[in-house]
This record gives C-alpha cells, sequence and structure tokens, in this order.
C-alpha cells in the first residue's frame, strides 16, 4: 500500500521517554477519544505493562495486554507480532474491565498468529533466574515477558506462538519441550527459599501443561489468532491508529541501561516496522510521552532521586511491595532526557503528564553530573549499535553520577514547559493536570 492510499487514517505513536509510568495510558485514552480512533496497537512488550485510566466517575483500570483505549466503545486492540502474548493473564484482565463496565473486550481483539506466548513455565523461570542474581538483581515485573523472549532466541523451535494454540498437539510437544529445557537449567541450583521452591514445583509438573492448554481455550474461542491480511486491513481502515508503546526507551533491551532493562524496543522505528510488515507506507505523528518528573519502579539507575520527592508526591497506582521493588521520584533531568530523544528516534512533539504537581513539588531541572571518571557531563557519551557492554559502563556511571541542579525551583507548568521545549527543540502538544481525559489540555490552552 502507499502512502497515498493510506492519507484516509492517520497513525499516532506514544513513546515513553523515561523508565515508565509516565502516563502512555492517560494520554492513549484521551487522544482515543480526541481523535476519534477505532484501534490501538500494543507493538512493544507484554504483560508487564501496567497503564493506568483513571475516570472522571471514579472507575479505574491499569491496562496491561489490553489498549489502554478500551473505555471508548468500539476501539479495539490489536496486539502485533513482537508483543509476548500472555493468554491466561488476557482472561484474567478482561474480567476485570468487566467489572469496570468494558463488556466486549475479546470481541475488540486482534492478536497476530506470530506473537510468542509467555507460558507458566517461562514465568517460573523468569522468578527463579532473578533469583539466582541476588543482590545483583536486574529488576522483573515477574510475569515471564524477558525468558520468553530469551527461551524464544536460544531455542527457537521450542517457541509457541499464539497461531500453534488451536493446534493442541503442536502446543502440548512446544510446552513440554520448553518445560524440559528450563527445568533442566535449573538442574544443579539449590533454593532454600519456599517461594523459589514452588516456582521450581511449576518445571516438574508434568500436567500443567495440558491443564494450561485447557485454561487458554476459552481466549482462543474469543480472540482466535489472526493473519497478516486482517491485521493489514484493520491497520488499513480509515480513521485513526495509535500505537501505545510500553516501558519507556531507558529501558529499551539496547539503549537501555544494562542489565536494568526490558527485552523489548521502544523507538519509532519500532513502530513504523509494525506498518511496513502490513505493506503500509505512510506517514506516523510521533509523540514522546514524560511526567514531570522522573519515576522508577525497582533496581537500576536513577541519577536525581530525591527521598523528600517519594515522601511528597502521591502515587496511588504503583506500589513497593511486589517483584518489581520500590517506586522511586526523582527530578526531571535534561541529561537523560537528551539521551532518551536520540536513542528514540525523530518525535513531532511531546505530551508531558503531573503538571499539577509542578510549582508544589520543589521541582528542579538537572543540568548536568558530577562523576568521579568522567568529571562534568551534560550529555552521555555515545556508543556504537547494539553494545551492551557500553550501556553498562553508561550504568556504572549513572550510579556515580551527582546531578547538578538549576539553582531555582521550577516555579510553575508553564515554565517547566517553556524549559522542556528549549531542550528538545519540539513543542509540548498536550499536558495533562490531574488522572483524568478531561485534565488534558492541547497547545493552545496549556497556561
Amino acid at each position: 500500500m502507499t502512502a497515498a492510499a493510506a492519507t484516509a487514517t492517520r497513525y499516532v505513536s506514544l513513546l515513553g521517554l523515561g523508565f515508565g509510568d509516565c502516563g502512555k495510558g492517560l494520554f492513549t485514552d484521551h487522544l482515543s477519544g480526541a481523535l476519534g480512533a477505532h484501534t490501538v496497537v500494543r507493538f512493544n512488550g507484554g504483560a508487564q505493562a501496567g497503564h493506568n485510566v483513571v475516570l472522571a466517575d471514579g472507575r479505574h483500570h491499569t491496562f496491561s495486554q489490553f489498549g489502554a483505549g478500551s473505555f471508548h466503545a468500539d476501539v479495539g486492540t490489536l496486539l502485533a507480532s513482537p508483543v509476548v502474548v500472555h493468554p491466561t493473564a488476557l482472561r484474567v484482565e478482561e474480567e476485570a474491565l468487566r467489572r469496570a463496565g468494558v463488556n466486549d473486550a475479546f470481541s475488540r481483539l486482534l492478536v497476530d498468529a506470530r506473537c510468542r506466548v509467555t507460558t507458566p513455565f517461562h514465568q517460573a523461570a523468569g522468578r527463579l533466574r532473578e533469583w539466582t542474581r541476588g543482590s545483583d538483581a536486574h529488576g522483573t515485573c515477574g510475569v515471564g515477558v524477558g525468558e520468553t523472549v530469551r527461551h524464544a532466541l536460544a531455542a527457537p523451535d521450542e517457541a509457541l506462538h499464539y497461531g500453534d494454540l488451536p493446534s493442541p498437539a503442536l502446543a502440548l510437544e512446544k510446552l513440554q519441550a520448553s518445560r524440559t529445557t528450563l527445568l533442566r537449567e535449573f538442574a544443579h541450583t539449590a533454593f532454600s527459599d519456599a517461594d523459589a521452591a514452588q516456582e521450581l514445583s511449576v518445571l516438574q509438573d508434568e500436567s500443567l501443561a495440558q491443564r494450561w492448554l485447557d485454561a487458554v481455550a476459552p481466549c482462543l474461542a474469543q480472540s482466535p489468532p489472526a493473519g497478516a491480511d486482517r491485521i493489514a486491513e484493520r491497520l488499513a481502515q480509515s480513521g485513526t491508529v495509535i500505537f501505545e508503546g510500553a516501558q519507556g526507551v531507558l529501558l529499551d533491551e539496547w539503549r537501555g541501561f544494562h542489565p536494568h532493562t526490558t527485552w523489548s524496543t521502544i523507538s519509532t522505528a519500532a513502530v513504523e516496522a509494525v506498518l511496513r510488515d502490513a505493506g503500509i507506507d505512510a506517514p506516523v505523528q510521533h509523540l514522546g510521552v514524560l511526567r514531570s518528573y522522573l519515576t522508577r519502579h525497582g533496581p537500576g539507575p536513577l541519577p536525581t532521586h530525591d527521598r523528600a520527592l517519594d515522601a511528597r508526591l502521591r502515587e496511588p497506582h504503583n506500589a513497593d511491595e511486589g517483584w518489581q521493588g520500590v517506586f522511586r521520584r526523582g527530578h526531571p533531568d535534561a541529561v537523560l532526557l537528551r539521551y532518551a530523544l536520540d536513542a528514540v528516534g525523530a518525535l513531532d512533539g511531546l505530551v508531558v503528564s503531573h503538571l499539577d504537581v509542578v510549582g508544589g513539588a520543589g521541582l528542579h531541572w538537572c543540568a548536568g553530573y558530577r562523576t568521579e571518571d568522567a568529571g562534568r557531563l551534560t550529555a552521555l557519551p555515545a556508543g556504537g549499535v547494539r553494545d551492551l557492554a557500553h550501556q553498562h559502563a553508561l550504568t556504572q556511571l549513572l550510579q556515580g553520577a551527582e546531578p547538578i541542579y538549576e539553582p531555582h525551583p521550577i516555579a510553575t507548568a508553564h515554565a517547566w514547559v517553556a524549559h522542556a521545549e528549549a531542550l528538545s527543540g519540539l513543542p509540548v502538544r498536550f499536558g495533562a493536570f490531574g488522572p483524568t481525559r478531561e485534565t488534558v489540555r492541547d497547545r493552545k490552552h496549556l497556561p
């Protein structure tokens, strides 16, 4: 399909520029209504995503696999082939959406047959692998996404895809092969922790594969695997398609700070690859998503972390418990913003959440770092393509970096926006002053 043939369809992407939790759910929900979207595309990550949408009437849902536009009638979800699908978690999330008033989420869902599938064995192995790291834990959500990707790369013939699931014999064969392979990897590891022993028992359970397939059957009945033609047809449908990124580019598998990253690519190129795969050559409006302050869930560098902000800034939907670990807050960081903009690809603008806290939170822009080895920095040193050794060196640099702050706190949302635009050279197209879509203002109405 040529660009001219696709002009009736508008494509917009939302790409996180931090460590996650920046407001992608809020802006997906807002733009789904404002732009009359018919489809939200998830193009990376998997069930570890947690995109919060709060409605004016108090309803709330943390979107994991379904698109965050689902509160709008007739807005469907497409899980494109880079996404790692967790079918039983889809069932759990669909039930939660029903309780929130969305009764037809499955009928609006398309799942690419090529999507890799997370199984109980991947979830258990991922958790066990993190346990073995001890104090060197990488940080995990504990849902098996990274383990699914790692295993698929290491043993492609054992990789289970969504399109395999309607063939019970093939699916069972791959499940048992995966279980055996993953169990073998922990054969010589002793686990004294009772929770770890329970995860190991999952890998030892020869009957679990069939029981899991039985549990997946209702998901398949309601959302069978979609072929390339059907996906291309949906993507070319007149109206608006929103690409909802998962995680943030500072967690990207290649450009994030190794090893505290996700097995997922967050970039403009990743969005455009989905369209090219569908035979669509059309422009995409790429928007970078920011919070007015930085956040990070779990281990890894956050140079501007401030315990005073942890205490001051309320976080109703991100707890410190669970696999992800402690939720930390940090001041806005010009160094990491420049890095994120370089890593994510060319953008058409920014959208910013949590502007309502600016002025009362005592936020300061971080202008640079003092480091023991590299001296004063206002930008991170460049590295090669897919150079994890360089990314690991950046991690070590950031762990010891001392932030250099602008002398005066950010007084107003207007001042925050002006500084971000000056740093990025990009317009702030939308800003949110609360958790609901009604608090989002476009550029003309920002203060």
